[in-house]
């Protein structure tokens, strides 16, 4: 009975998401946050109580960018909810080109619950939601991957045994990942630390949004000076690739730019002594972390990858709504 009640808390505290957009974490209060890492915590604990909660629903997945996690991730959790789950290829589509962006929203409208779109441009995601009346998920963008957040919070919750008050180190490239990082620390009461070189910070906007909302709630988000400044006492140090999906005519300036911002044992020994390694994956060993970091006892990363299964499932639930769990 004591499960029963819980699960139903957690439901009930994601109730104001239902039929709700994600493009960006910031789009989430705290309490949302919180009740959506809860709720997948529920469901990776008890996934049985959840297996025919969105039976008969269907969500389309549109790929702009290749995936392996987000893929799996959205493919297995609609699967294991009892959803059906329709891959749509870029050339399929043809997001823009073969169709606008409006004309391809109202089809989908018809006939399909929700949509996960993963793109480039994050003004796509926001056309899509703005024309589409059916829930849009961001699966990735230039600017954000609420997706990967919510399963990082989740991991580090599980391993640290709580969030508010937790130093997170970034080091590497203020992207898409760091955004939704730093969104959900401010949120979370995470004090978050970023070292990047010169002139790949994130976005001001980005920095402003999260100190004004992390003053209300414990947490505090600074850029470092170095990578060591960093990560000095810190309880988790993450990093991702420095050349992302269409960067590659960047690569060599980058691999020039992020010289010295490799995670290594030495670097990570100037954090905590418990200190956890997290990345998003893929990652290019040698590059943006040492392989003896990535392949180390301390590394937690694909723990990370499964809970974006975990995760995805608890939008699909807060997302589209449903009726109680199974065995109510």
């Amino acid at each position: 009975m004591q499960a029963t009640l819980a699960a139903t808390s957690r439901l009930d505290a994601c109730e104001t998401l239902c039929g709700r957009d994600l493009r960006s974490i910031r789009d989430l209060t705290r309490q949302e946050l919180l009740g959506l890492i809860g709720l997948a915590a529920d469901v990776k604990q008890q996934p049985g109580r959840y297996a025919a909660a969105l039976a008969g629903r269907t969500l389309a997945m549109v790929f702009e960018k290749p995936s392996l996690r987000t893929r799996l991730s959205f493919d297995v959790a609609s699967h294991q909810l009892g959803a059906h789950a329709i891959y749509l290829a870029p050339q399929e589509i043809g997001l823009g080109h073969r169709e606008t962006i409006e004309d391809v929203a109202r089809t989908l409208d018809r006939m399909v619950d929700a949509v996960m779109l993963r793109t480039f441009a994050h003004d796509r995601v926001e056309q899509l939601a703005a024309a589409a009346s059916i829930p849009v998920i961001n699966g990735l963008s230039d600017f954000s991957h609420p997706c990967q957040a919510l399963a990082d919070y989740l991991t580090m919750r599980e391993v640290k045994g709580g969030l508010a008050g937790l130093h997170l180190a970034f080091v590497g490239d203020g992207n898409n990942v760091a955004n939704s990082l730093i969104f959900g620390a401010a949120l979370l009461g995470v004090r978050v630390a970023v070292s990047t070189p010169p002139g790949y910070e994130p976005p001001a906007a980005v920095l402003a949004w999260a100190r004004k909302h992390a003053t209300l709630h414990g947490a505090t988000c600074r850029l470092a000076s170095c990578p060591e400044d960093a990560v000095r006492d810190a309880d988790v140090v993450y990093t991702d690739t420095w050349i992302g999906m269409g960067q590659d005519a960047e690569a060599e300036e980058r691999r020039r730019a992020f010289a010295g911002f490799t995670v290594t044992q030495d670097l990570l020994d100037r954090a905590s002594p418990d200190v956890v390694f997290m990345h998003c994956l893929p990652a290019h060993r040698g590059e943006e972390v040492a392989a003896d970091v990535i392949d180390s006892t301390r590394s937690i990363v694909f723990r990370q990858a499964e809970n974006r299964l975990h995760t995805e499932k608890a939008l699909l639930l807060a997302l589209l709504g449903q009726d109680s769990p199974r065995g109510h």
